[in-house]
């Protein structure tokens, strides 16, 4: 093509044809502020390495997280994890939800079942964990995000982001992040 004006529109337009379409975070609930919670792990240090076990290079298994007491009238818990810096925009990991209220941490490698949580569908098309596994020599984030929600995600198993996100919507009672670095 010697137009570089319809080169370069070409190439807008594989760009746009390769981004997933952007969802809104889920909104507080009405009239809420959403309190705070702290997230942390026995795994690795927040705003550390993620250790190899728990990514696509090692055991992949999830990896154990702690988080401070939800704030009142939380009925269920959400965790979703992705990773922020993806070519494509946000890339999910792992989405968790209909953790029990009373719930303050998982272990590692928990079985969703075991507690009654249910799994959705994550990025790479699977319904569980799927560990940090950016491109080969570059380093990137992964956010644990929780979520305290005033009522049960009213989904089954293996419902994709977007549908987790829209049935939390409206629900968030607080929220709290821990980030983890990977590199190959």
């Amino acid at each position: 093509m010697r137009n570089p004006l319809i080169l370069t529109a070409l190439i807008a337009l594989i760009a746009l044809g390769a981004c997933k379409p952007t969802i809104p975070p889920p909104a507080a609930a009405p009239g809420v502020t959403v309190a705070s919670i702290t997230v942390t792990s026995k795994s690795f240090a927040s705003n550390g390495a993620i250790p190899i076990d728990y990514t696509c290079d090692g055991k992949e298994v999830s990896p154990q997280v702690t988080w401070s007491s939800p704030p009142e009238g939380t009925k269920a818990l959400a965790l979703v994890v992705d990773d922020p810096d993806a070519a494509s925009g946000s890339f999910t990991h792992w989405l968790l939800y209909n953790i029990g209220a009373d719930a303050t941490s998982l272990p590692e490698g928990v079985d969703p079942s075991a507690i009654g949580a249910k799994l959705g569908l994550n990025d790479f098309e699977s319904v569980r964990y799927s560990g940090p596994c950016p491109p080969k020599m570059q380093i990137h984030r992964y956010r644990f995000h929780l979520y305290a929600l005033n009522a049960p995600v009213e989904l089954k198993d293996g419902a994709d982001r977007g549908q987790v996100d829209t049935a939390m919507s409206g629900h968030v009672l607080g929220e709290g992040f821990l980030y983890g670095i990977f590199s190959h």
